[in-house]
């Protein structure tokens, strides 16, 4: 009996070790718990801006390994590190919370001219309904003096988005120069240089090819890639760093949007100003029809899906200009002429004196005194389109058409595929692209 008792009692103790053991290990556990997730908060805070992410890596992970089944460039780290940016959700949501909900999302993108910049700026602050949208920011390559000048803005949500297969970006490889390339008019059997050269015999600058690249990649990424707008339906605007905005641009935009389908159903697109830069409008009371220009132009995801789908006819065409390439080939081949509606009266306008890749720094050089003296009217402040009008339609305007060779500077075959891999980027090799090579 005594030996059951002692036995009883030994048991005891043991079940009392055991709970003590038990409570032992679930506080080792919390602890370490505790201490990795303070490792793990560390890590994140120390990396500036990527913290700052509204969602997870995992569809920049999917795209990376898509790239690298497009034989896309190696990214260096700068180029990773931009498209991680590019992910980052627009600032100022504090200031403007939601968007109206038939705002038309900007784009505005730019290359390195901050004069023109700072210009293009000021206008779209005093632009009506400006603080309803969202602006996207597209820029060539990282320029410091241009990042600032955005990461000023405070009168609407705006987004940065840099291209990360910029040739600015690749300091020493392609897309940018690498140290065996052909130069010029340079004969790739007698140097033993890559590169082949346009129909003029002259090869490939990167900085000049940066432009076509760069505006294929962003019509691609806004449209394709970026949780903001892609798959939008409605109307995008785009617009360059040498456009002022009128403060009506906006409001117009948005009765040109309205009133397409009913005035000028078969136009791809809508306007801010006339095709030639040079004119200010007829100053009719009467809408325009005539040929899409390339200042403050806005269409939707259905024309997009059009120009999409020539991917080949925009990459292969001899011509570094994306706006000579679109009229000479693209719209030519979507079978009818492309017309575009327009007010009367211009809301945008083409103030630059300097080329692509001039006017860079702090000179006086590209524009006049270092300012730009717009003349804004009573009539530019609000919205100057009336519903009640016509459509005037221009027919055989002038300009470039199909049957134009193109200016060249655009033959090198690591451009076109480069270009076409921008096509398919954000695409399945399920798509019609998927049969597209080079040939």
């Amino acid at each position: 009996m005594l030996c059951i008792v002692c036995s009883m009692a030994n048991c005891k103790k043991l079940r009392l070790k055991d709970a003590a053991l038990k409570r032992l290990l679930s506080v080792v556990v919390v602890t370490l718990l505790g201490v990795l997730l303070l490792i793990v908060s560390l890590r994140t805070n120390t990396t500036p801006g990527l913290s700052e992410l509204d969602e997870d890596l995992s569809e920049f992970t999917d795209i990376q390994s898509f790239s690298e089944k497009l034989n896309l460039p190696k990214q260096n780290e700068f180029s990773i590190r931009l498209a991680k940016i590019n992910q980052m959700p627009p600032r100022n949501r504090d200031l403007y919370p939601k968007l109206a909900k038939d705002h038309i999302t900007i784009v505005l993108y730019v290359h390195n001219r901050p004069q023109y910049l700072q210009v293009v700026v000021k206008s779209l602050s005093k632009v009506v309904g400006i603080s309803e949208t969202l602006l996207i920011v597209s820029h060539d390559g990282y320029f410091e003096d241009m990042n600032k000048i955005v990461e000023g803005i405070k009168f609407c949500q705006v987004k940065q988005i840099f291209a990360p297969f910029s040739p600015h970006v690749f300091p020493d490889s392609f897309p940018g120069v690498s140290s065996n390339d052909c130069k010029e008019k340079d004969d790739a059997g007698k140097k033993h240089c890559v590169g082949s050269p346009d129909q003029y015999g002259n090869h490939r600058s990167p900085r000049i090819v940066s432009l076509k690249h760069h505006w294929w990649w962003m019509m691609n990424t806004v449209w394709d890639g970026l949780k903001e707008t892609r798959g939008h339906n409605g109307h995008i605007l785009f617009i360059e760093e040498d456009h002022f905005i009128y403060p009506n641009a906006y409001r117009n935009l948005q009765l040109l949007v309205s009133l397409k389908p009913i005035k000028c159903p078969d136009c791809y697109a809508a306007n801010l100003a006339p095709c030639d830069v040079n004119l200010r409008g007829e100053g009719w009371d009467s809408l325009i029809a005539e040929r899409m220009g390339n200042v403050g132009y806005a269409f939707n995801w259905t024309v997009w899906r059009k120009i999409h789908r020539k991917a080949k006819e925009f990459c292969f065409f001899d011509d570094y200009n994306w706006d000579i390439t679109m009229w000479a080939t693209v719209y030519p081949s979507f079978g009818s002429p492309v017309y575009t509606l327009r007010g009367p009266r211009t809301s945008a306008v083409h103030f630059g004196k300097c080329g692509l890749h001039q006017g860079q720094g702090q000179t006086n050089a590209c524009i006049d005194n270092g300012s730009v003296n717009m003349q804004v009217d009573d009539i530019d402040r609000v919205a100057n389109i009336r519903s009640e009008w016509g459509v005037h339609v221009y027919d055989n305007q002038p300009g470039y058409k199909a049957g134009f060779k193109g200016w060249g500077g655009w033959g090198d075959d690591r451009d076109r595929q480069l270009c076409l891999n921008f096509a398919q980027m954000y695409h399945s090799y399920n798509t019609s692209l998927s049969a597209v090579t080079m040939s």
